[in-house]
């Protein structure tokens, strides 16, 4: 059985695959590279293109996928993911799903309209943050990236666990939930979560460890699917 990755941009697409791509594969308006094991999506960015490509990689599949990762570069929290280093989610939560009121902000479930969270496998995502040396913890999906002290600070509070954030992780999860397949995201910091210091990303840094993460992680899920 194979595993579905879904990336942002062809950049984060290009890291993952880089274990030995064997070609190409349309997919209804999209295209999947196909690496041993891997079929990798770059979906585009936000929460609703990773939803749609993802469910549209799904519908189309000729077998079903035994598995989706949403995978990626990603904001890490201070104290919780340095730069360069992998977070593998225990949780993947949508941070702004939500309304704010004078009380403060209430997510979407707490309004009675849908869910704020999806849980991957906990025995797959501990193995896999173990194999990876990889913080285990909550992976925050918002819709505008963090950009200064006082958001940062205010998501630290209401997600006190959470490692990092990225903004596809929570549209995946939808789709792959619809389809009944479990989910899991993977995110190399590229830089902190606070104010935006374009300087101070290391990209290339969290490509590679992106690129070195899923030559690592190709035989966990081997093991465990």
């Amino acid at each position: 059985m194979r595993v579905l990755v879904v990336t942002a941009v062809a950049a984060e697409a290009e890291a993952v695959a880089a274990t030995g791509d064997t070609g190409t594969l349309p997919r209804g308006g999209y295209t999947l590279t196909r690496a041993p094991g891997l079929d990798v999506l770059a979906a585009g960015v936000g929460p609703a293109a990773a939803a749609a490509a993802t469910a549209t990689a799904l519908t189309l599949a000729d077998e079903p996928y035994a598995l989706v990762v949403s995978a990626g570069i990603g904001g890490g929290f201070t104290g919780r993911a340095p730069l360069g280093s992998l977070v593998v989610s225990d949780a993947i939560v949508a941070a702004d799903l939500g309304a704010d009121t004078p009380d403060g902000y209430l997510p979407v479930d707490e309004l009675g309209f849908g869910r704020t969270v999806h849980h991957p496998p906990a025995a797959l995502s501990a193995r896999a943050a173990e194999a990876l040396g990889a913080a285990h913890a909550p992976v925050l999906t918002v819709s505008t990236v963090t950009g200064t002290a006082a958001r940062a600070a205010e998501l630290a509070v209401r997600h006190p666990r959470a490692a990092a954030e990225a903004m596809e992780g929570f549209g995946v999860a939808e789709a792959a939930a619809a389809h009944g397949v479990p989910v899991l995201e993977i995110r190399a910091v590229s830089n902190a979560v606070g104010p935006r210091d374009r300087a101070a990303w290391r990209i290339g840094d969290a490509l590679a460890a992106l690129r070195d993460g899923f030559g690592r992680l190709t035989p966990v899920l081997q093991e465990h699917l």
